[in-house]
């Protein structure tokens, strides 16, 4: 306890001027009526001033708008400096772009907080409450639509969606299809990849069933595919598309809601007690996806061949008239954020009525939180069109302008081809790096993680470890988009390498990196690396700008179980080397 303070303090403490205030000056006076009756009491609405609002609300929105700013405004900062330094070219578009940002910025505050108040109640409500009035097969099936509904609620979905415009349909006829006729369907097939995880997830869940040959059975199919695939020279333009798919589910809405949903229902059925039970659906999540958009891809190609996708498209290109009005910015961002949510949400509310026959808690609270997410994804669709797409694209189709001629402006690549490729895969390794240490779910797991190893597993050596891993992964994927070869020649090597250590690994460190994969690959760092990336093979010519997300998967797995290997054997002989003194003590002890 202090002895002593501070002269000034003191004197501040015994100058407080206090007031006594009868409690009958704090209520209100009684009235009566006419004939002397008393009068119920109506309290009159508050008034605000816009400062007395302002002052209310600033705590509540600097820290969710902060959020924000830390994830995106880094990373803009990165490019645009980048650019006018490195590359030497002006921001194209700079206040649009700007205006764009702000919106990304703003869209993610609104829907992030929506899904928290609005959306996460359904989620725990159906978990809890399922398994005490539903059947396990219903619980299942629900499970499942819940995955595809949630697919279709990602922010990144759009991105993806975007994309098909960039490709080429004489380069990547299948890709283009893909992207194109088929782009609704590869979204469900996506969206099913999801609801199979879930499915699966709950299972495990329920059995507390391992992860290790869950992973093992789940890769066997998807690696047997991407052979098979690898086989047809026009299929295999696809596979980095496939890849992709499973970065950009595991986004804000899919982990949440199916995560506890998962939970819930274990801790429903007692199965929940385990501090690691959370972990191993969003690798599921990731992988079940690229199943589904090889088995698309695999069905287009039986479906149709590639010069009927290739006519098909020229026709359409010929007969082009301008598009309708809700295909036009911004009604296509307004009903693509419609979509994404509405449906969603009439689902669970029907679950909960029909199915469950429950009330919601909170309905004015549940009500408000929905409107912030449909907002805040309209929002973040315009900001994605003008703001991340367009930097993202930009930048990326600039770099290749500092190592070749095919992208540069002048007709001269700015540095000579060795400083210029060192330029480019030091570009990409920064971008993963600093994109990675600002996804604010990152931070969490890096907590959650040190807390269920007991401090062995720390946080910086986790977010480090990941941040790691996606910047080599990000490289790499350039790499495959300079010297144009497949992605399965690093993706199919680096899993099987990821099935050695997973081996060798205990089950909490193996749980922890499957995991760690998806965090990455958030609502900021999916457009911006898949615009980047089309943007790049566009400048470069190539086939298609596909497989960056993917190697960024793969890569911070095998960094994470390295380093639970290393800290494994560092625990080890650590134990070692205490048992070997507590031997060479006993003798002396004895002795003595």
């Amino acid at each position: 306890m202090a002895t002593k303070i501070r002269f000034g303090a003191f004197v501040r403490e015994i100058t407080i001027h206090q007031d006594r205030i009868p409690y009958s000056n704090l209520t209100p006076k009684m009235l009566r009526d006419a004939e002397g009756n008393e009068l119920p009491y109506r309290a009159p609405k508050i008034q605000l001033r816009l400062i007395d609002i302002y002052r209310l609300i600033r705590p509540y929105l600097n820290v969710r708008l902060m959020e924000q700013i830390r994830a995106v405004i880094p990373l803009a900062a990165y490019l645009v400096l980048f650019q006018l330094f490195i590359l030497r070219q002006d921001v194209a578009d700079a206040g649009l772009i700007t205006g764009g940002l702000v919106a990304v910025i703003i869209g993610l505050m609104f829907f992030m907080e929506g899904l928290k108040v609005g959306l996460m109640p359904f989620g725990e409500a159906l978990g809890t409450t399922l398994p005490a009035k539903a059947h396990l097969n219903l619980v299942l099936v629900i499970a499942f639509l819940l995955g595809i509904g949630v697919t279709f609620a990602e922010p990144a979905i759009g991105a993806l969606k975007a994309a098909g415009a960039i490709v080429r349909v004489e380069s990547a006829p299948y890709l283009y299809a893909l992207l194109n006729e088929w782009a609704e369907v590869l979204v469900l097939g996506v969206g099913i990849g999801v609801g199979a995880a879930a499915v699966l997830g709950t299972l495990r869940f329920l059995y507390g069933w391992s992860l290790k040959p869950l992973i093992y059975l789940t890769l066997l199919p998807t690696i047997g595919l991407t052979g098979y695939i690898l086989m047809d020279p026009e299929l295999s333009k696809t596979l980095g598309l496939a890849w992709d798919c499973g970065a950009v589910t595991t986004g804000p809405v899919t982990v949440p809601l199916v995560l506890s949903l998962g939970i819930g229902i274990a801790a429903s059925a007692g199965k929940g007690q385990s501090s690691l039970s959370g972990f191993g659906i969003v690798t599921l999540a990731s992988l079940f996806p690229i199943i589904g958009v090889e088995l698309l891809a695999v069905y287009v190609s039986l479906v149709t061949s590639p010069q009927e996708i290739i006519a098909a498209a020229n026709s359409a290109a010929a007969v082009s008239t301008d598009p309708a009005w809700h295909q036009q910015t911004p009604w296509v961002e307004i009903l693509g954020g419609l979509r994404a949510i509405v449906p969603l949400v009439i689902f669970l509310y029907l679950v909960m009525k029909l199915v469950l026959n429950e009330r919601l808690a909170q309905p004015g609270n549940i009500a408000y939180g929905i409107t912030l997410s449909v907002l805040g994804m309209i929002i973040f669709n315009l900001g994605l069109t003008y703001g991340l797409a367009k930097l993202g694209g930009q930048s990326g189709g600039l770099v290749p302008a500092s190592f070749t001629d095919i992208a540069a402006v002048d007709g001269d690549p700015l540095y000579g081809l060795a400083l210029g490729l060192s330029i480019a895969f030091i570009f990409a390794w920064l971008l993963g790096f600093g994109a990675t240490l600002a996804e604010p779910a990152l931070n969490a797991l890096g907590l959650t993680v040190e807390n269920l190893t007991n401090g062995a597993f720390r946080k910086q050596v986790l977010m480090y470890a990941v941040s790691l891993g996606v910047a080599f992964g990000i490289a790499l994927g350039v790499a495959k988009i300079v010297y144009g070869f497949s992605i399965a020649w690093l993706l199919i090597p680096g899993y099987l390498l990821a099935i050695a250590m997973t081996h060798f690994s205990t089950e909490e460190f193996v749980n922890i990196a499957w995991d760690s994969a998806g965090v990455t690959t958030g609502p900021v760092t999916v457009p911006l690396v898949l615009a980047m990336g089309l943007g790049f093979g566009n400048a470069m010519n190539a086939i298609e700008g596909f497989g960056i997300l993917s190697m960024a998967s793969i890569c911070p797995i095998l960094s994470v179980l390295g380093t639970g290997l290393w800290i494994r054997w560092k625990v080890r002989n650590k134990h070692r080397r205490y048992d070997r003194e507590m031997q060479l003590q006993e003798p002396q002890e004895a002795n003595a």
